[in-house]
């Protein structure tokens, strides 16, 4: 069974250490099971995420959309923050690492904005408990200076769409979850 504990930074964000069994012919990991997210919704839809190395993603958030991250390949720096306007750790930032190596998983409850920094070729493997609604999907400036996040890339390949989210003091706050 595998190891899954509570971020310190950020409630209700789960980091799951997978098992990993193997023999001369390679491995086995078992990288989901409904039964490690009691209470959770059940998740619908599973994509992949491809991006070179220098390339960033996010800040991306949802009202009502809950995220799960695992790595297939190569390592990215990953960072949460968050939104929740009633969470014990509302405003709080969280920087982990995620490899193909490292058999880790993270789960992102809605509200928690979530991108990641690919500090090499880098392949990610998701869930998501909601299908796509363009009305849930939202963002922060990844470079927002309140945030002061350290992505760990000099020169990021951001998309269109991440270089015109809003700073979060720009954000209403019935556009943040409760």
């Amino acid at each position: 069974m595998p190891s899954v504990t509570e971020s310190s930074g950020i409630a209700g964000v789960l980091v799951v250490e997978m098992d990993v069994h193997g023999d001369d012919r390679g491995t086995f990991v078992e990288t989901w099971r409904r039964e490690w997210f009691p209470g959770a919704e059940a998740m619908v839809q599973a994509s992949r995420s491809d991006k070179a190395a220098g390339s960033l993603v996010g800040l991306h958030y949802h009202l009502h959309q809950a995220d799960f991250w695992y790595a297939v390949s190569g390592r990215a720096r990953v960072v949460l923050h968050d939104l929740r306007r009633t969470s014990p750790t509302r405003s709080a930032t969280v920087a982990l690492e995620l490899t193909g190596d490292s058999q880790r998983g993270i789960y992102v409850p809605p509200g928690v904005a979530h991108g990641f920094a690919a500090l090499s070729d880098f392949v990610l493997w998701y869930f998501v408990d909601r299908y796509y609604n363009p009305d849930d999907e939202l963002g922060v400036a990844w470079d927002d200076p309140e945030l002061g996040i350290d992505w760990g890339l000099d020169a990021p390949i951001v998309s269109e769409r991440d270089c015109t989210n809003p700073l979060r003091s720009a954000i209403r706050e019935d556009r943040l979850p409760g």
